[in-house]
């Protein structure tokens, strides 16, 4: 016998698909929104973004800033973790901190994102400020394989730090990021190896996802708006 249940919201997917740790074995899922259908795809960890090589073009001491470590409820593994950058088309794979380091231990549920105004993806497909994030916030997991599944964010912590600005290119498309300069904020490589911003080099290659430059407002795209970050 196989039990399926019908399911009207992405919310309702998960649930179904997780009670008592094991859930229904199929659900029918009742919506006319596409959205809903791409959202609850990221429930199921099934929706997956094209990961690119991005070749670091220049690494610059810049001073101190604000950085917002976003601290999970979920234990995440090695090769995941969130897409930040300062500009929404040009987002890199900042890795967790399941890794630690030798001044401290492994924190399996944060990632040490970026400065307060990078952009992050949300599992809708709109962008947040990290300053927007805070406890029950939502956030996209990723893989270095562009995998990605949601995470419930605990609690976020702004502090002052040292902070590093990195561009890379991904064909003619530029990006960049501010950081905390300290060898816990790891960028992932295409090979799946780790590598720590304090590391960093010209010309070392890194995932991050890619793509033309759009507008937004409010976090949604707007595709026939044009744009010129810097």
């Amino acid at each position: 016998t196989k039990i399926f249940a019908i399911a009207r919201t992405p919310e309702e997917v998960r649930k179904m698909f997780s009670i008592l740790e094991v859930g229904v074995d199929g659900v029918i899922f009742s919506t006319s929104s596409i959205n809903e259908v791409r959202e609850a795809m990221v429930y199921l960890g099934t929706r997956s973004f094209d990961m690119k090589p991005a070749k670091i073009l220049e690494i610059k001491e810049v001073g101190d800033g604000e950085r917002v470590c976003v601290d999970t409820a979920s234990i995440l593994h090695k090769g995941e973790g969130m897409l930040i950058g300062s500009r929404s088309n040009f987002l890199f794979l900042v890795h967790n901190e399941s890794v630690g380091s030798s001044f401290t231990s492994p924190r399996p549920f944060r990632v040490n994102a970026g400065a307060v105004h990078c952009y992050t993806l949300s599992p809708d497909g709109t962008t947040n400020y990290l300053s927007e994030v805070e406890t029950g916030s939502e956030v996209l997991i990723l893989n270095s394989k562009g995998k990605a599944r949601r995470a419930t964010v605990g609690r976020a912590k702004i502090e002052r730090r040292p902070m590093l600005m990195i561009k890379a290119s991904v064909g003619k498309e530029i990006g960049g990021i501010i950081a905390q300069d300290a060898e816990t904020i790891r960028f992932v490589k295409p090979n799946g190896q780790l590598v720590s911003v304090t590391h960093l080099k010209k010309g070392d290659i890194v995932m991050a996802h890619s793509k033309p430059a759009t507008g937004r407002h409010f976090g949604m795209e707007v595709s026939d708006e044009y744009i010129l970050e810097k």
